[in-house]
């Protein structure tokens, strides 16, 4: 495996274009007084493209991302971007944090210096991780795939080459979104190198075997109830990126603002936010991710990996289950979370916690009891 430092650097031509094509947007026409009932507030999206155009620092933000290492591995014929955060403790326990959509690398960041440097935060020197954090094939500075088949298995496969390339042999995961889906997939497919999994987010495709011996509980039924109304409330975005993604990408490839209108309304309706989006993040936050999709002209294939994932879901065979220790954290804004007994059918439940707060984007939500909880888990590897 080839690895070689990485810097972003986004040429000045980009960023020009960036903001011509933000001043010269066509903006469609308003339902006086609609707010967000229609999806997205055509008053708050245009101020934030006025602030992205005139007032967004680029440049600062990137001098912030290329202060962590940056890499870049050759693995089967792909090209994966990935952080490696070392750390300096010499009992640190391996990790590999996988984002998930529409987030990046970026949204990891804050979660894994705190990892790898706990005493940088009030905490113990012996609870020290080497944090990896890869981009998702397709996402940000990962080469997209040129054919069809890259599915989370593949991906989770990818990883365990990249943690293997490293000198890890074993190593824990965690992951939300997609990347909760990564995580999964490593301890199915992988489990002699993985010591334990760690999750925020069950993976909306995921289908435990259900038998004669074990039939569903009303809380289950409930739940699977729930999930159904949530879809068909808000699924719209997944049911388009899972079936026709090409008919989409083009457009999100093209607008800048019709990129951030497709992201904003994920990181408002799926955070802790009670509906006013920069309560949780901060504009510079929320155009971080807009401008790593737009400047890397990514989103086209990230989307896809929902049609990918499509064809090959979470459904769990009989015999199959996560069997090394899993902890849950349960962040009280979720999308949608499986009753415990729901994830036990398919996962080895060994710590489940009910967080105060927060929301689908954990790791930029609330990044120091996430890290306290991933701590806490790991106790019992060291």
């Amino acid at each position: 495996m080839k690895i070689d430092p990485f810097t972003i650097s986004v040429s000045s031509n980009e960023m020009q274009d960036l903001r011509q094509r933000i001043g010269v947007t066509r903006w469609p026409s308003a339902i006086e007084n609609a707010g967000w009932s229609l999806g997205m507030d055509a008053g708050y999206l245009k101020d934030l493209s006025e602030y992205w155009l005139r007032h967004f620092d680029w440049r600062a933000v990137e001098a912030t991302l290329n202060k962590v290492p940056h890499y870049k591995a050759a693995i089967e014929g792909r090209s994966l971007h990935f952080v490696h955060m070392r750390s300096r403790e010499t009992n640190a326990i391996p990790i590999v944090l996988t984002h998930g959509w529409p987030s990046t690398f970026a949204e990891l960041l804050k979660l894994g210096d705190m990892l790898a440097r706990p005493t940088a935060y009030g905490r113990a020197s012996s609870q020290g991780f080497h944090v990896v954090i890869p981009s998702l094939p397709g996402y940000a500075f990962s080469s997209p795939p040129t054919a069809l088949g890259t599915n989370t298995f593949v991906i989770a496969a990818l990883w365990s080459a990249l943690m293997k390339g490293l000198g890890y042999g074993q190593f824990m995961a965690h992951g939300g979104d997609i990347g909760a889906g990564v995580s999964t997939a490593l301890g199915l497919r992988h489990s002699p190198r993985i010591l334990g999994v760690h999750l925020h987010f069950i993976p909306g495709s995921y289908q435990p075997p259900i038998g004669d011996a074990n039939p569903l509980s009303a809380e289950e039924t409930s739940f699977l109830t729930a999930r159904a109304s949530w879809i068909e409330r808000e699924g719209g975005y997944s049911h388009i990126q899972a079936t026709k993604p090409d008919v989409l990408g083009p457009a999100l490839n093209d607008s800048p603002v019709g990129l951030a209108a497709w992201i904003v309304d994920k990181f408002r309706s799926w955070s802790d936010c009670d509906g006013d989006v920069e309560r949780r993040f901060t504009r510079d936050e929320i155009l971080t991710t807009i401008s790593l999709f737009w400047f890397t002209r990514s989103m086209p294939s990230a989307i896809r990996l929902y049609w990918e994932n499509r064809l090959q879901p979470m459904k769990f065979e009989p015999a199959q289950r996560v069997s090394m220790p899993v902890a849950f954290a349960r962040f009280p804004k979720e999308i949608f979370v499986p009753p415990r007994s729901y994830v036990e059918r398919g996962y080895n439940i060994v710590r489940w916690t009910e967080m105060p707060k927060g929301g689908h984007f954990a790791a930029l939500e609330e990044p120091e009891i996430l890290a306290d909880d991933i701590r806490e888990f790991s106790r019992q590897f060291r």
